[in-house]
């Protein structure tokens, strides 16, 4: 490719399954929650669980209060995962809106644990919280096979 010429990309709308299949490749995303009015962001590592998103908290985080303190549907969150390149901004990347809720079920909870074990917890991550999934948006950026001209 000459310089001066960018590739041209596409933006393709994933469905569903496929979004959750991509979701599910990864094991690292971003919580999305409300504390004290305003939106908050944490890294987390996640697995899927039964089309669930499963994450493993402490017992101090905001999230983990936040989910104690809600009604039986739980506290809505978002939770969006990606896997794009720096250099050619190729990739994908998947939103999730739904109900988050503290597990509180002991047999579940050491299941969970078992599933899902934290890269470098700072903390014990001894709570987990599950996601379910009421809107799962996702897009795939690709290539279009043709070059564009760029100024600059």
């Amino acid at each position: 490719m000459a310089a001066g010429e960018t590739r041209a990309h596409r933006r393709i709308e994933l469905g569903h399954a496929e979004a959750l299949r991509l979701l599910g490749s990864v094991s690292l995303g971003r919580i999305v929650f409300t504390r004290q009015a305003l939106p908050t962001v944490r890294p987390v590592d996640h697995v899927l669980d039964d089309g669930d998103i499963v994450i493993r908290t402490h017992e101090g985080a905001a999230l983990t209060s936040h989910a104690q303190q809600t009604d039986s549907t739980g506290v809505v969150v978002a939770y969006e995962a990606d896997a794009i390149d720096p250099d050619t901004h190729l990739g994908w990347s998947v939103v999730v809106t739904g109900y988050a809720q503290l597990v509180t079920d002991p047999v579940e909870l050491e299941r969970i644990r078992g599933l899902l074990q934290p890269r470098a917890p700072m903390e014990p991550l001894d709570q987990a919280v599950r996601i379910r999934p009421e809107l799962v948006t996702g897009v795939l950026l690709t290539e279009t096979g043709g070059a564009s001209r760029t100024t600059g």
